[in-house]
């Protein structure tokens, strides 16, 4: 491998790991050849328990639709979409979000990520509204770490817990830093303000960290009870299995890395991350209202509003 391909490649994976995933571009094939192809007429079906939109080019596009809250009521199907870095989508793919009527996609990527990743393939006449969540640092100490080929800084970097504490630390900032509330409490915002004619997607890059973070914390705003909000959020682990083992074989073919398996930590979630967050969260608010009211600014009205946007027949 050329030192230019290796200077690229290193880049592609780093600007992914920077928030704990990998992006469709990184050393691996297309995750095409994870997923089924999209259905011709519609990419899911509603009576099915799994909610995943079926695409060629990413693996962890949902519905957030469907389930129960805690007073038996449901969640509207077809209003709010979750999904992975949408960069690499098929012709057959956008087609297929064109069907979702979609008016409104935010992306949570800081610009490297775009760069490398690429921007958004969406259908005509929509933009991506760019809402970039900080990477807390983690771009320019991975670049260095992969980017050297050396198993022992590679193993110093990322080794002993290392891996795991920088996500957890990762996750504090989603409460912790303002800018990061501020454009979580937009996104909520403007699904609040949105028409159900047009729904809303928001995405990162691997669908899994910042978008399972602003998936938990709506499904709780909605009164999806605290298990299964967590069970939407560790389901990014099975979407992305297959494609992220991929990628780690294609770091140790290429020679990038030895031990591959130190990346782990930042492919998946867990509930020690997502747990993170919480604790930051009642450390500062005390509880989950006192975040969305003072942390994000979202008073009564608004969070009523919310919920009745999204939940009901």
């Amino acid at each position: 491998m050329s030192r230019a391909r290796i200077c690229l490649a290193t880049g592609v994976v780093v600007s992914a790991l920077a928030v704990g995933g990998l992006p469709a571009a990184a050393l691996a094939e297309s995750p095409a050849k994870a997923t089924v192809a999209a259905a011709a007429t519609h990419p899911y079906r509603h009576s099915d328990s799994v909610r995943q939109i079926q695409l060629q080019g990413a693996t962890n596009v949902r519905d957030l639709g469907g389930y129960r809250t805690y007073d038996g009521d449901t969640v509207r199907y077809g209003q709010v979409y979750r999904a992975d870095a949408l960069g690499k989508l098929t012709d057959a793919d956008v087609t297929t979000l064109g069907r979702l009527g979609l008016g409104k996609v935010i992306d949570f990527r800081v610009p490297v990520e775009v760069q490398y990743d690429g921007a958004d393939r969406l259908p005509s006449g929509l933009t991506a509204t760019s809402r970039p969540v900080t990477d807390n640092g983690l771009y320019a100490q991975l670049l260095t770490a992969i980017g050297s080929r050396d198993p022992v800084k590679q193993e110093e970097m990322l080794g002993g817990g290392k891996a795991e504490a920088f996500m957890k630390d990762v996750y504090r900032t989603f409460v912790t830093n303002p800018e990061n509330r501020a454009r979580f409490a937009e996104t909520l915002r403007d699904i609040t303000d949105g028409d159900r004619r047009s729904p809303l997607l928001y995405h990162c890059t691997s669908g899994k960290d910042r978008t399972g973070w602003m998936s938990y914390v709506l499904l709780r705003v909605l009164g999806v009870p605290s298990r299964t909000a967590e069970s939407d959020y560790l389901a990014s682990n099975d979407y992305r299995a297959a494609y992220d083992a991929k990628v780690r074989a294609g770091l140790k073919q290429s020679g990038l890395m030895q031990n591959p398996d130190l990346l782990i930590p930042l492919q998946e979630v867990r509930t020690d991350y997502l747990g993170a967050a919480l604790a930051e969260m009642e450390k500062d608010y005390g509880s989950l209202h006192g975040y969305l009211r003072e942390g994000l600014g979202l008073d009564y009205r608004t969070l009523a509003k919310l919920r009745g946007r999204l939940v009901g027949s």
